[in-house]
């Protein structure tokens, strides 16, 4: 643990905390982070070094923002998603400070690492699970659509599993390296690269066009289930736009991890 002032300034923390290799990391850092996530967590972080929780513990308090953003589904009606979309902010926020504390304090740990991605992995999890939870009392307090609510539910089980699965493959990827004696891979756009001359990188290629990937993390599917519940209750259908949005995500997924697959294959990350 490293002895720092226990009332930093803002550019102290700056400085320490948000250096320019954090900031630039590729996979690491949410698509929000320079939009604003990093320029406010700095504030959260400033009132979180003043105090006795370590960085451990803000990782815990991300993770519980996380599992409740699930239980906030089970609110009937646009406010369980709208109370969701607030604590996907929260989650982000508690993401971002618990490695600033950690660089400010200097307690960064493969124990932390791993409690972050219990915390991921957990919380996209259950979202779907939850949401699948949600849309099957829909289905069956309707006589029109009770067939289709255990259906449905199976489907959001399986939707789970499929974002477990992709999120899961850049780890399975890093785990390879390091069982075959391989360095840490970089977090740059170079290391990740397929060449463009293979049909898969191709693909990939066209698929920056077109980044749905990116729409099957926590925050942009929280705020994808607000606007489905919002619909529903403009048709006066409950469950309606969310049980379409779970039967295109299910296939869609697919492909999205057909496509990691190829693409981890692809590349020279996993040349020896």
């Amino acid at each position: 643990m490293i002895e720092r002032p226990k009332n930093p300034s803002l550019d102290e923390l700056r400085a320490v905390c948000q250096p320019p290799e954090v900031r630039a990391r590729k996979n690491a850092e949410h698509w929000t982070a320079e939009l604003y996530l990093r320029h406010i967590s700095i504030y959260l972080t400033a009132v979180l070094v003043r105090t006795r929780i370590s960085a451990n513990g803000v990782t815990g308090l991300m993770i519980l923002a996380g599992w409740c953003m699930s239980l906030a589904l089970l609110i009937p009606g646009v406010w369980g998603p709208l109370l969701a979309l607030a604590l996907s902010q929260v989650q982000l926020y508690f993401d971002c400070s618990d490695g600033e504390v950690a660089r400010w304090r200097g307690t960064q740990s493969p124990r932390g690492i791993f409690i972050d991605m219990v915390g991921h992995h957990t919380t996209e999890a259950l979202l779907p699970i939850a949401l699948g939870y949600r849309v099957f009392k829909d289905l069956s307090a309707d006589n029109l659509s009770a067939d289709q609510a255990w259906p449905t539910w199976f489907l959001a089980a399986f939707l789970s599993v499929l974002l477990v699965l992709n999120r899961s493959q850049s780890l399975m990827v890093h785990a390879a390296r390091g069982m075959s004696g391989l360095g840490k891979l970089p977090d740059t756009a170079t290391a990740r690269t397929v060449p463009t001359s293979t049909l898969v990188g191709k693909l990939r290629s066209l698929a920056r066009f077109l980044p749905f990937h990116r729409l099957l993390h926590a925050v942009e599917l929280s705020l994808i289930i607000f606007g489905c519940s919002i619909l529903s209750m403009i048709l006066g259908s409950p469950g309606f736009a969310e049980k379409w949005m779970i039967w295109i995500l299910v296939p869609a997924c697919v492909l999205v991890n057909v496509g990691h697959f190829l693409s981890n294959l692809a590349s020279s990350r996993l040349n020896a």
